[in-house]
């Protein structure tokens, strides 16, 4: 390019930069202002404070009869009398079936007619040996018979016994599985009896109320088909903690006078032990799950902080700390999702 045409365009260039320059100073444009902080976010809290608790464990459980027997007889035989009827009242040692025995009959007669035989050979046995006219051995002889007959004789009633079939307690019959006439062994169901006043009911709680529970200790269950509400007592614990499931096996005994609730039937449980004077309760939606435990969000000095905590009792709505937390410390409520450990917060206490 020649040297005056470098001269006039780099002339041409300083003058446009001039022009816009003298432009720009002419803008009356606000200063620009430093970018600020957000404040801290608005939460609802409680300040926890110690209260009593109802110690009170739920659970749910299994009616049994309060004493329960499959029928059966212990020898076999031929039924010769049914003296039940199907669902009726038996008391204890009513013979509710009798077995054909005539044949054992029989032989317990001939026994007694032997034994009085041989209990009269005896007696002149012992005359004559007091008289010294017999040896000891040949009293001794005389005597072991009748001994031995007796023993007969006892075999024989108790084989007769076994012909019968007694209520082992008062209780109610089921329905009966034999008949008159028919042939039974001793695995043939004849019937089941059952006593259902009082009642018993199985249920476990966990492991960690194991120390807290005792014979004694009152018991309600409700039913959901009767609708009604029963109380009883702890009578039994299983001196064992289920290692599979982590949970203590329980049983209480409750009258059932009405007679309304079978064994068999599904209850709801309400297991009272004793009640802890100062508890400290939080509401369920400020316990936050982590992998670790539990953990709530306090406001210290402005600032959210997470606590690790440790739960105990639970309620509809609450939940029970018992590590972690003192009286006075202000729990956080809501915000939990957005509010991150070490934010400032503003709490508006409940």
């Amino acid at each position: 390019m020649p040297t005056m045409l470098r001269i006039i365009f780099f002339s041409t260039i300083l003058a446009c930069s001039v022009l816009f320059s003298s432009c720009g100073s002419k803008r009356n444009d606000p200063p620009l202002k430093p970018t600020t902080s957000a404040g801290p976010m608005s939460v609802n809290g409680i300040v926890v404070v110690a209260q009593p608790l109802d110690n009170v464990v739920r659970s749910s459980g299994t009616v049994l009869a309060s004493e329960s027997v499959d029928l059966a007889t212990e020898a076999a035989g031929r039924i010769e009398k049914i003296s039940f009827k199907e669902g009726g009242r038996v008391r204890k040692n009513d013979v509710l079936v009798k077995i054909n025995d005539d044949d054992l009959r029989a032989q317990l007669r001939k026994t007694e007619l032997q034994i009085q035989l041989a209990s009269d050979q005896e007696k002149r046995q012992k005359h004559l040996f007091d008289i010294e006219a017999i040896s000891k051995e040949q009293y001794d002889i005389s005597l072991n018979q009748v001994n031995t007959l007796k023993a007969d004789r006892e075999n024989l009633q108790a084989s007769i016994r076994k012909r019968e079939v007694r209520a082992p307690f008062n209780g109610i019959i089921g329905l009966r599985y034999v008949s008159e006439g028919g042939y039974v062994s001793q695995t043939t169901r004849i019937a089941s009896i059952q006593k259902i006043n009082p009642l018993k009911v199985d249920f476990s709680i966990p492991e960690k109320y194991a120390g807290q529970v005792s014979v004694g200790d009152l018991v309600q269950f409700s039913s959901d088909e009767t609708k009604l509400r029963f109380t009883g007592k702890l009578y039994a614990i299983e001196p064992k903690i289920d290692p599979v499931l982590g949970t203590l096996q329980l049983r209480a005994l409750c009258d059932n006078k009405s007679e309304t609730v079978f064994p068999g039937a599904y209850v709801q449980i309400e297991l009272r032990l004793k009640q802890i004077e100062n508890a400290l309760m939080v509401p369920t939606q400020a316990v936050i799950p982590v992998l670790k435990g539990q953990t709530v969000l306090v406001l210290k000095n402005g600032v959210a902080l997470s606590v690790p905590v440790k739960t105990g009792i639970r309620t509809a709505t609450s939940v029970q700390i018992t590590e972690g937390l003192t009286a006075g410390d202000t729990v956080i409520t809501t915000g939990i999702m957005q509010l991150r450990p070490g934010m400032p917060a503003q709490v508006t206490v409940q």
